[in-house]
């Protein structure tokens, strides 16, 4: 038998009983820490892709390094940069040949970040996560994206070469007609940002129907497994929580900003986005409301039936203690017990315990108690 595939140690940490309990989500979700700078794995595949358009023409590059992108940059027409897949060396490149600040390129080469906008005199840089809803594990994911508007370029940084949610920012490109070909580069990064920020009404979306699922269990009684998925309801709001509120403080960055790369004509653009994160983190507080409630339902739930329960006990028993008490009476070591030796003494003791209980009956029905 081959040991190498049978592969004992995964099975053996089994046998570790913390290791049955292990909260991996809690620990994905609170072990952030800024101090620490944490190593990005080299990505295995890079997939480069150059929007070059006007109002005119369109044209659509895919490349296999990211040299091939350099002669984009002098041109009079809008350039969207797509780099999917983060590599150091051609994110050093990139950035050293648009003359992107240092700390930009650590940024986008860091993991973990909380969502931010900085700016120098001909670039403008924010950070956020693209959010999408896992059906099978019922949770939500991140994938870290840095956008970067230089003059008539707009140059974007995605981890995850399989993904993203601009298709519809392809789409509008190819028609000639959309407002996205006739606005410049500013509107280009207006229109990324308003497509990551619509996204997280689909994955709330997602979310909010497994809350419906969640509350359903809990409405109809008492589920052993309810608070569990309570819980990781929870965890999963955090999630949402820790980007919605710093991307506010983004979308706001670029409406206060006076660099000389943002026209005044699309600061009512960005107020709409800010609208929309705005909702967005008002529809999360009431998630996070309708949750806690359902906690509470399902602690009720809980405590309603242990009341039921323990009513039960206490009726059998109180209708149990007259018998006991006749019982007690009549076993006692003495001679001189009344009926002891009497021939109907027997029949009559047992008569007792049936018409007190039942008369003890009568009285709790009486009241209310059952």
């Amino acid at each position: 038998m081959n040991m190498n595939k049978l592969r004992p140690e995964k099975y053996l940490k089994y046998l570790y009983l913390p290791n049955l309990f292990t909260a991996k989500r809690t620990k994905e979700i609170l072990s952030v820490n800024p101090t620490v700078i944490p190593q990005r794995e080299e990505a295995e595949s890079v997939r480069i892709f150059v929007y070059d358009y006007n109002a005119e023409r369109f044209e659509v590059n895919e490349f296999d390094s990211v040299r091939k992108i350099f002669s984009f940059k002098d041109n009079e027409n809008t350039t969207w940069v797509n780099i999917d897949g983060l590599r150091k060396a051609d994110v050093e490149a990139v950035c050293n040949h648009y003359d992107i600040h240092p700390l930009f390129i650590e940024d986008i080469l860091s993991i973990n970040q909380r969502p931010k906008l900085d700016e120098t005199e001909n670039t403008i840089f924010c950070l956020l996560n693209m959010l999408y809803y896992d059906d099978e594990n019922f949770s939500v994911e991140q994938e870290q994206i840095s956008i970067v508007l230089c003059k008539n370029t707009v140059i974007s940084f995605q981890e995850d070469p399989r993904r993203d949610v601009f298709n519809t920012v392809r789409e509008k490109l190819k028609m000639s007609n959309t407002k996205l070909r006739q606005g410049s580069a500013e509107y280009l990064c207006y229109t990324l940002l308003d497509t990551i920020v619509d996204h997280y009404f689909l994955v709330m979306e997602k979310l909010g129907g497994r809350i419906e699922d969640v509350e359903e269990v809990v409405a109809r009684g008492h589920n052993p497994r309810a608070i569990t998925d309570i819980t990781n309801l929870r965890k999963e709001l955090i999630i949402l929580k820790r980007n919605f509120i710093p991307v506010r403080e983004v979308v706001n960055g670029f409406i206060r900003s006076e660099s000389d790369l943002l026209e005044d004509r699309y600061t009512k653009y960005y107020k709409d986005v800010y609208d929309h994160i705005i909702q967005a983190i008002d529809l999360l507080e009431n998630y996070r409301d309708v949750i806690v409630s359902l906690q509470d339902l399902h602690i009720n739930n809980v405590n309603l039936k242990m009341n039921e329960v323990m009513k039960v006990m206490a009726i059998v028993t109180c209708l149990l203690a007259p018998a006991t008490v006749i019982g007690g009476i009549f076993g006692m070591n003495f001679e001189n017990v009344p009926l002891l030796k009497d021939h109907w003494g027997f029949w009559i003791a047992m008569a007792f315990m049936l018409i007190i209980p039942l008369w003890m009956l009568r009285i709790f029905r009486s009241r209310g108690w059952f």
